[in-house]
């Protein structure tokens, strides 16, 4: 394993930008994906809720919490990278949210 280590957190939607619910299917592949990928993947079970805006439309998300602790390389971060944009065109978002920071696994 890699010396050292890098959480993404990704909140995935579950509504699309229209309202519509996103279907259980796609927030399973995506923990598939991401398990198949790094061979780990956590999610939570509560809803975190938000609120934005763009262009003057003001959305409300019901968000599900996503995190893969990997090895920090710019490989896993490219990853995460064009990941970002196959989630925006799965979940029909305009943005997915994705942040990381370094971790220290004791």
């Amino acid at each position: 394993m890699a010396n050292s280590y890098r959480r993404f957190e990704i909140l995935l939607p579950l509504t699309f930008n229209d309202g519509q619910p996103v279907p259980n299917e796609l927030v399973g592949r995506t923990l598939y994906d991401l398990r198949a990928k790094f061979g780990a993947v956590s999610s939570e079970t509560q809803i975190i809720q938000g609120t934005w805006s763009q262009l003057g439309q003001v959305y409300r998300d019901d968000l599900l919490r996503v995190f893969v602790d990997v090895g920090d390389t710019p490989t896993n971060r490219e990853y995460f990278v064009a990941f970002k944009e196959d989630l925006k065109q799965r979940f029909r978002q305009i943005d997915v949210w994705i942040t990381s920071y370094p971790i220290e696994v004791i």
